[in-house]
């Protein structure tokens, strides 16, 4: 199983059981696995020990239940404590602030419940990061909203910061550390890459009530757009691609283990079915196919999300942005999930193209990271257990009901040319 999804499934336990005892041990029980090993995992995933990541919980619901009324005692009780000066002074220690001065400013919210199998979705306002831009001496800077060059859809996780800063935001601490980590180990290498810029205390992350927020330098260049790629230009992307997982085959980070065939099986192609309508045949076909090739592909650290607006390219180098996704997948997922990103910003306007730069995509990146007969095999099974995943995910969101609409007949289309596919 993804080991995102056994950590979930702890984090849906500890937020609907708040109020009553939990321990480490019992939730490591539950999840089947060893206590070590689940404390390794629980922190990879949210960036806190398990038993901090509870009292923060607690502390977070306790402060917004006094913000609906209740009184101080009676929200420290619920939630776990003996006195409201246990309260207090957890709260002090956790947050910096007294319970007070967090109601004062505002910052006393519903907590976001916190999902890692999907994209958050956060709202930080300007006044907001302006006050966190204090830690970097940057408050006076000008912010300003990000919104995709290729789509026009804005970023929820980050804003500009004058003209050469980004600052990040998220409630899952791991993510950012995460995607710190990665980006250090890659500009080591000489690639472009958004490290964090350390704080006036020379912190590389600042927390502030649920969230946490890092500040990264823009990186010099410009982002690629996929209605803006031609003939030849496939071939470099998968190129950089493949020259991007000759460098996180060198890295041991800390990322989780996806199993991408599980999720398929369990989830995303029993939604697709019924939601594209596909015959019990096809899936019955589809499954036992990949099923075969999958444990024969190899596996490392992937980017997992290089959609062209995260590839940057200047006049003399290249690099990737956002590697807040990365994880530990079968390697043909980044450039398979590559090709369905411009597919998805550019279908309907000139399929055949695409299908050039689709095979484009894949000679470029065996020229970099030679791929095996089974990874060929399997990159139309790949392509399509991304858009399974996809049409999976955004059916269960109502507000992207014109997005599934699109990825529905990208699917269907995709089905329809299954044979082109295998034609790399």
């Amino acid at each position: 199983m993804d080991n995102r999804a056994i950590i979930q499934k702890s984090l849906d336990y500890i937020e609907e059981n708040l109020k009553t005892e939990l321990t480490a041990a019992e939730l490591a029980r539950m999840a089947h696995i060893s206590l070590y090993h689940y404390y390794r995992l629980f922190q990879q995933a949210t960036g806190f020990p398990v038993m901090q990541y509870i009292l923060r919980r607690r502390l977070l619901h306790g402060i917004y239940a006094m913000k609906q009324g209740s009184t101080k005692t009676d929200a420290a009780l619920a939630f776990g404590f003996d006195t409201y000066a246990g309260f207090y002074r957890a709260f002090c220690r956790e947050f910096g602030a007294t319970p007070s001065a967090f109601l004062q400013s505002c910052r006393a919210r519903r907590p976001y419940r916190i999902d890692l199998m999907k994209e958050e979705h956060m709202h930080v306002s300007h006044k907001t990061a302006a006050r966190i831009l204090k830690h970097w001496n940057l408050e006076g800077e000008t912010i300003t909203d990000i919104y995709y060059e290729g789509t026009g859809n804005q970023n929820h996780n980050a804003c500009y910061v004058g003209n050469d800063y980004v600052l990040k935001y998220t409630t899952n601490l791991g993510k950012l550390r995460k995607n710190g980590e990665l980006a250090k180990a890659l500009e080591d290498v000489g690639l472009l890459s958004a490290t964090p810029v350390p704080t006036a205390d020379g912190e590389s992350y600042v927390q502030d009530g649920e969230l946490s927020f890092c500040l990264t330098r823009r990186l010099p260049g410009t982002q690629l757009i996929s209605r803006q790629l031609g003939r030849g230009d496939g071939r470099f992307v998968g190129e950089i691609i493949g020259q991007l997982h000759l460098a996180l085959r060198e890295i041991d980070g800390c990322v989780s283990e996806a199993d991408l065939l599980g999720t398929v099986r369990d989830w995303a192609l029993p939604k697709a079915k019924q939601a594209l309508g596909l015959s019990e045949g096809f899936c019955k076909a589809y499954l036992d196919t990949f099923t075969d090739l999958y444990p024969r592909l190899p596996r490392q650290i992937i980017h997992r999300d290089p959609n062209p607006g995260n590839i940057i390219r200047s006049e003399d180098r290249w690099g990737f942005i956002d590697f807040d996704l990365a994880e530990r997948n079968v390697r043909i997922y980044d450039p398979c999930y590559g090709a369905t990103a411009v597919l998805s910003e550019t279908f309907g306007q000139n399929d055949a193209l695409w299908l050039e730069l689709y095979r484009d995509i894949f000679r470029g990146y065996d020229s970099v990271a030679k791929l095996t007969e089974e990874e060929r095999k399997a990159v139309p099974y790949v392509i399509l257990a991304n858009q399974f995943v996809c049409v999976a995910w955004f059916a269960e969101q109502e507000k992207y009901a014109e997005i599934l609409e699109t990825n529905k007949r990208m699917t269907l289309w995709l089905i329809h040319n299954f044979e082109e596919l295998k034609n790399i």
